[in-house]
């Protein structure tokens, strides 16, 4: 399985494509196409029609859609900055645990 630095939940940028510079959360990692679901970004209109057994009502819906991981970038909690991702182990009630830190503040991130 593969490991990216980026997990769900964490706060991205977007550096390239047409929604260069947005900020969102990753909504969810699709590892087999290495691809992210970013909060309002590569958002596009989808044409459906009504579904009376789920409920959903047609029409035009608004969907994000999957943007590659290598076009995207974690922003940092602390200094709030687009930045890599660093590992380290840090040393907690005794044992080792490994943490993420900001390669430009050095902080360990959440």
């Amino acid at each position: 399985m593969k490991t990216y630095r980026i997990r769900k939940d964490d706060k991205v940028m977007v550096i390239a494509g047409k929604d260069a510079g947005k900020i969102g959360k990753v909504l969810k990692i699709l590892r087999k196409k290495d691809r992210v679901l970013v909060e309002k970004a590569n958002v596009s209109k989808r044409h459906t029609k009504p579904n009376p057994y789920a409920q959903q009502p047609g029409g035009i819906v608004q969907k994000e859609m999957p943007i590659h991981i290598s076009n995207v970038m974690v922003v940092c909690t602390v200094c709030d900055k687009p930045t890599r991702v660093g590992y380290r182990h840090v040393e907690v009630n005794g044992k080792q645990k490994k943490v993420r830190f900001c390669k430009k503040c050095n902080e360990v991130m959440g």
